[in-house]
């Protein structure tokens, strides 16, 4: 990994249409020559980061920077920190060679810019098109992944290190988008939700005026935001976080909501997502076994968090693209509130 150069004076800003900036600041970091022809163009969606493919000569390179804002949504403040904690996950993921495998490699991380230089894994896309139909999980994809999160999860971060893992300003971020919107009565929110699928706020009345629904999340909200382990996580582990290869292998990247905290959050949301996207109920059935195979951790658990992840995903401001009806919607949701309630249960 680059050193931070001294050539570098104060932050740098990712801009598309400054290519001679951009071309003196990699200069600078040591990833071009002077005068080298460059092109520059965004890398997918990027909702949280501005996220930039640069084409140099002989190669290409990702560019990442966090602002001060969630990128699709430039009036949700969102903390700048969150490049530091990625660049961290990736320095301890780094650690396990299989982990690192699935993963891009970090290339260079300036603090001061907030900005993550990676290897670029073009052609591979997301698989953000599985909530069109066009595209699903194959079994070997998903004990593929499972193998990854298992070895993530037993990454053991050191007692004297976890402080450094807390992310605490990125999860307070998400607590609030899982746990308290999507049950906040909001007007706003109320018409965005109609516009989308009419007849969809009033789905999401019903949940919110349920009491022990409210409760239970509360109290998977408060789970979500202590303290846990050891166990690194990668925080939001869903189809727009994956990429396919030619080969149909995946890789994992954007974990900037990582912190210590619990295995079955990054098992219950992905399983969530392949309910959100049709998969159908033996696919999900697999990935809940494997993920959870020869583990300690709790079934019951991850589908609380499945289940509150469908609620947000549907009720709450991170929509997806998925054109799912308004029934479909409906049954999701009253499927998500018996994942909720039913550790509730204890059953």
């Amino acid at each position: 990994m680059n050193t931070p150069s001294t050539s570098v004076k104060g932050a740098f800003r990712l801009d598309l249409e400054d290519l001679r900036g951009l071309e003196a600041y990699l200069v600078g970091r040591g990833f071009a020559q002077a005068g080298e022809a460059i092109t520059a163009e965004r890398a997918g969606e990027g909702n949280m980061n501005c996220v930039v493919r640069v084409r140099l000569s002989e190669r290409s390179l990702i560019l990442k920077q966090a602002r001060p804002w969630v990128e699709k949504y430039p009036s949700i403040a969102a903390p700048v920190e969150r490049a530091a904690s990625e660049a961290r996950f990736y320095h301890f993921a780094a650690q396990s060679s299989s982990v690192a495998a699935m993963m891009p490699r970090l290339l260079d991380f300036d603090n001061n810019s907030a900005l993550l230089i990676m290897e670029d894994l073009f052609p591979a896309d997301t698989l953000l098109d599985c909530y069109q139909g066009t595209r699903s999980f194959n079994r070997l994809q998903l004990n593929e992944l499972a193998r990854y999160t298992s070895t993530l999860h037993r990454l053991t971060i050191p007692q004297s290190e976890r402080a450094a893992f807390l992310n605490e300003a990125m999860r307070k971020l998400n607590h609030e988008h899982i746990f308290d919107i999507p049950l906040r009565t909001d007007g706003a929110l109320s018409e965005m939700l109609e516009r989308i699928t009419p007849g969809l706020d009033r789905v999401g009345d019903g949940l919110r005026r349920d009491r022990r629904l409210c409760e239970a999340v509360e109290k998977l909200g408060r789970c979500y935001l202590e303290p846990a382990g050891s166990s690194l996580i990668h925080g939001d582990l869903f189809p727009g976080s994956l990429l396919q290869m030619g080969s149909g292998q995946l890789r994992v990247i954007d974990p900037e909501f990582s912190f210590c905290g619990h295995p079955e959050f990054d098992i219950g949301v992905f399983y969530a997502h392949l309910m959100l996207s049709r998969h159908e109920e033996n696919t999900a059935s697999f990935w809940l076994q494997v993920a959870l195979e020869d583990t300690p951790h709790s079934d019951s658990l991850a589908l609380q968090f499945a289940g509150v992840e469908i609620m947000r995903r549907i009720l709450g401001v991170a929509q997806l693209p998925a054109s799912l009806s308004l029934e479909e919607k409906r049954n999701l949701l009253e499927q998500s509130r018996e994942m909720i309630l039913q550790g509730v249960n204890g059953k």
